[in-house]
This record gives structure tokens, sequence and C-alpha cells, in this order.
């Protein structure tokens, strides 16, 4: 994976705004530590970052074939399919990096040639002649991209933080940016990136930027199609194409390793990767998170039934694999809390953020490349909203169904049309939904609940997953994002989705033979969190800091007195901030995170 940048204007003389290259450089370090390079003429700058993982000998960035240059950041997971059918026209390639695939098809097929890739990425094609600028990005949204225009400025970029270092780009924040931070957060709008002056390039989209104008069109999207598959034919399909996704993106040419919760879609990608190594006279490497002293602090509930700690071993054991557990402190979590908000560039997902950036950075020290579970939930239904028939078909997001946790800690009427924003929200994403004339009431909402994971849940975890590893320099990826699995779950019917009336039902009957019994059928559980007192007595210290900062805007939007309230009694808080992964403890993180953005970054607001 790398890091990406650019610039295009007339009226400034890059060539002459050297500190200002550099600065945008650094920003982009830790994604990419390996390798820099830059392509700068009089209108237009391109920046490359490279974390080398396949050929690290050549594939140097920019990249130039004929009057296109590139700046790459991703893996393309067909890479050879679309190698080869290039060759077959004519073309020859002196590396076989990918980068030079992405390069030469779209030389060949130009916008049309982002459909022909399965895998993660956004790049940026730099026209010399034409002096346009063709931007894409991944159907998931697994890789960002950010951009700004500004009077005659264009400028993108990997990171919000690397738009920032140019002076026209301003850290301002409007009243909807403060909607998705207080209403919305940590989730936020796809094509919304909480500044004013920038957004995101969606998912599944392309830009072309030529004199001025920009043009954003979409090359893929769900649609609903009739699947009449039996479910021994689903069990058979489901397995081919998870596997099939899984060793596909097992090819590096540094060390890999996966990470192993002891969880079903952890173990499900720890086995397979196992197996391919097995047969190369390999063993597989796995690592775990844990807290110090989580087992004596655990308590069960609806959303965490059982402890990750259990089931780890029983898998490590199972696929033979070399297993390192990493024991995160508590108070060291506590104090990643800012660098993790910083390296976000918005606010961030408190103690998940937090304590995925030290874990990737311990796994870091040995490997460059990981295989993560991530997703299997959000296309199989597993999480609990799935499958509560209470609230299936209320009419709000599931994770979030009112803002009532989060008006209790801001200030009397600030933001007064948050419950129509966030309504809004909710109401633009269903209507997205692609249905048959055939589907029942129950399979239209389901895959209503589709779409409402894969656009908003989903996309918390995947910024979260990249950020936090690319911020230690280490590749993720999450076999689980293969649009083409993401399609085919999308149209399976429920019945067969929630086989034998369980979460995931499918993929655990599509696995049972392969693992543990008791990994299969064991219920889920989300990302470990920590449940230690010493934990929250650390970030009650961190939110006082905050709010004894009486220079800082972020007093004049909350209700101080409740916020006092809520680190005095935690289980005041009774309904969930977001999900499973957000109660009292990581609501106050969440606090201390705008508090330490808004001061890293000099935060401006107009309201």
């Amino acid at each position: 994976m790398c890091g990406i940048a650019g610039i295009l204007t007339p009226s400034i003389d890059l060539r002459s705004e050297k500190p200002l290259i550099e600065n945008i450089s650094n920003t982009l370090k830790m994604r990419g530590p390996d390798a820099k390079g830059e392509y700068i003429k009089t209108c237009t700058a391109l920046i490359h970052r490279r974390l080398s993982v396949i050929d690290p000998e050549r594939g140097g960035q920019p990249m130039r074939f004929g009057k296109y240059i590139i700046v790459y950041n991703g893996e393309i997971y067909n890479t050879a399919e679309v190698r080869d059918e290039l060759i077959s026209c004519g073309y020859r390639f002196d590396s076989h990096c990918d980068t030079e695939v992405v390069l030469k098809a779209y030389d060949k097929w130009q916008e049309n040639s982002v459909k022909k890739l399965n895998g993660i990425f956004a790049y940026a094609v730099y026209d010399e002649k034409e002096n346009s600028l063709f931007l894409a990005r991944d159907r998931i949204g697994v890789k960002p991209c950010f951009y700004a225009k500004v009077g005659d400025l264009f400028a993108f970029a990997s990171r919000i933080s690397s738009l920032l270092c140019i002076p026209r780009i301003k850290p301002v924040v409007g009243e909807e940016g403060l909607n998705e931070i207080f209403m919305l957060g940590p989730a936020k709008t796809i094509g919304k990136a909480i500044f004013k002056d920038i957004a995101e390039l969606p998912p599944a989209h392309y830009m072309t930027y030529k004199d001025g104008e920009i043009k954003i069109s979409p090359y893929w999207k769900l649609e609903a199609r009739e699947n009449k598959e039996t479910a021994s034919e689903a069990v058979e399909h489901t397995y081919s194409l998870v596997k099939d996704s899984i060793e596909r993106q097992l090819v590096s040419d540094v060390p890999l390793a996966t990470f192993l919760s002891g969880g079903l879609d952890s173990s499900i990608i720890s086995k397979v990767a196992a197996d391919y190594y097995r047969e190369k006279g390999e063993t597989l490497t796995t690592y775990s998170v844990d807290y110090t002293d989580n087992d004596k602090y655990f308590k069960k509930s609806l959303f965490q039934p059982n402890k990750d700690s259990d089931y780890i071993g029983m898998m490590s054991e199972a696929i033979s694999s070399c297993h390192h557990n990493v024991i995160l402190d508590n108070s060291d979590v506590a104090d990643a809390l800012a660098p993790a908000a910083i390296a976000r560039c918005v606010p961030g997902f408190a103690d998940v953020d937090s304590s995925l950036l030290l874990f990737c950075r311990e796994v870091k020290k040995t490997h460059t490349v990981c295989l993560s579970g991530e997703c299997a939930d959000e296309i199989f239904g597993g999480y609990p909203w799935y499958h509560r028939k209470e609230i299936l078909f209320e009419e709000c997001f599931p994770w979030s169904r009112s803002t009532k946790a989060r008006r209790a800690i801001l200030r009397s009427g600030f933001l007064k049309n948050g419950e129509a924003y966030m309504q809004n929200a909710y109401d633009e994403t269903v209507a997205l939904t692609s249905y048959l004339d055939s589907d029942s009431p129950l399979e239209k909402r389901m895959r209503e609940m589709f779409v409402l994971n894969l656009n908003w849940f989903m996309q918390t975890l995947l910024a979260r997953k990249d950020v936090m590893s690319m911020e230690s320099s280490l590749e993720v990826r999450v076999p689980f994002c293969d649009f083409r699995l993401v399609e085919y779950a999308y149209n399976m019917p429920w019945e067969i989705k929630a086989l034998d009336a369980r979460e995931k039902g499918i993929l655990r009957k599509a696995f049972e033979k392969d693992l543990p019994y008791d990994i299969v059928w064991r219920k889920k559980s989300p990302y470990p969190k920590t449940h230690n007192p010493v934990y929250f007595k650390c970030v009650c210290n961190l939110v006082q800091r905050a709010l004894d900062d009486k220079s800082c805007p972020l007093r004049d939007m909350l209700d101080i007195s409740a916020v006092k309230a809520l680190m005095n009694n935690p289980d005041s808080m009774t309904e969930p901030w977001y999900g499973q992964l957000m109660q009292t403890p990581q609501v106050l993180a969440y606090i201390f995170q705008i508090y330490v953005w808004i001061k890293n970054y000099n935060v401006e607001f107009e309201v």
C-alpha cells in the first residue's frame, strides 16, 4: 500500500513550491516509508510514498507510460488476468507489480478500465497532453481518496491532513460537519469529510478533472438479481467464493500474517491461509489482541456473550499456526487516543481506534502484510440488529436508534436540526436499495439493512482499519470485501443466508468441516475492547483536561455538567452511542478525541 497526493492549478508554479510538496509528502510517510517519488511541472504535482509489497525492486512511482503518469495506492487481486488480456492486445511489461497493469489498462480502456479491476485501490492518472486527471476508488471503499477544489486549485490525497497542508484549503467546519460528528459519528456520510473545503470520492466512483470542471461518475452498484440456488448449492458457492478471495489476497513478496480473534471470520481466513502456506512447506503466523487483566473484568452482554481468549488457542492449535498474543496496557490504550485521532484527521472511534493502532505497531515489527476478517458481519447478517424482530423494521440506523445518548451531552439548543439530519441520512441511504418485484417485505428489509450496513457501519470499520494500519506502515487486506462476494451475498435469500436460524448461518455451514465445532457455532463476538476500570479512570482524566481548556470551542458545544455526571456515574448511559462498540468509556474517549482534533488541526467553526 501507499500514500498518494496531487495538485493541479494554473496560478502557481509548483516547481517553486518544494517546501509545500515536501510537507505533503511527509504527511504520507507512514503510509509509504520505503520510497518516495514526485512528478512536478509548472502547474501540476503528483506525490507518492511507497510501502513495498509486490516487486520491491521495481514499480517505483510516479510511473509513466506514454502521455500518462500514475500515482497508485492499493492491491489488485486479478492482476494476472488483466495483464494477460493486455499482453494479448500487444502490451509488454517491465515488472510484475500491479501499478504497471493499472496504468496500461487505463491506456487501453480509459475510464472503463476500472471495471476490470478486482481489488482495493485509489489512484490518479494524469494526462500530460490534455492537462487532465482521472481519479478512481475501489468498489467497496477500502482505500481512501479525498479531494478539494478552492478557486482554480484542485488537490487530492490519501489523507485529509495532506490537503490541509495547502494554504488555500482551510480547516473550517460548518453545521453540516458538526452534525456528522455529534449526530452520526464515528460514522460519516459517504462523500463527506467534515471540513467544508474537502470532500471524499465515493466508493465505486471515478472522477475526471479538466479545465476546472469536476465530473464524478459511478461505475458499479448493487443490483437486485434473482437467485434460484438451493441451500446446498449456496453452501458450495459461498465456500468457493470465500476461499478464492482469501487465496488471491495471500500474494506478497514480504512477510504476511493473519489476525486471529477466535471468531468465525478470522478463523476461516486463517484456516485457508494456513493450508496455503502448508502446501509451500511454510507455517502461517497469526496475531491476536487483548488487554491487561481483561479476563478479570469481562462481563457478558447481548453484544459480547463470551471472550475471544477462550477460542484463540483452540483455533491456533487446529491450524498449527505460529501464534502471538499481543497484550495492551490500558493506560497505553488511553494515551494512544490522541495519535489515533490525529491520524484519522477527523474525530475517531475511541479505543476501538487506539487499540488497533497499538496492535498494528506490534505486528509491524515482524510483518508488513496481514489479512483480517472485517465485513463478513455486514454482508452475511452477523449483527444482532439483523435478527431482533423488535428493531428490524424501525426506520432508523439500527446501531444508533435515536439521538438520546448524544443529546444528553450537548448544550441545550445546539444543533437544533440534528435529528432531522440523522433521519435524512438514513432515508437517503435506504432510497439507494435495489429490489426485485418478487421480494417479500422481509427480503426488502434485509436488502435495505444490507445497504445500510455496507454504506455506514462497514465504512466506519474500513476507515479505521486503513488509517490505523497504515499509520503503522502495515498493509491489512480484507477478503470479505471482494465485490464478487458482496454482490453474491446481496442476492442470497435471507432464509439461506441465515441458515439454521443463525447469524451468518450460510458461512458457518460452508466451513463447518474445516473448523473446530466450537469455533463454527460460537455466538458472534465483536472486536475486543477493554473492560478494565484503569482505562476508564485514564479517560476521565483526559476528558477533564479537555473540559478545563477554556480556549477550546468544544466547551461551548457540550453540557459540561452532563459530561461530568457521566464520568461520575458511567452506568447512567443506558442507550448505546454506536452499536456494541461504544458505551460510556468510549463516548468519553470520543469527546477527548474531538478535543484533540480541534486543537491539533486548529479547527474553526462556522455555525
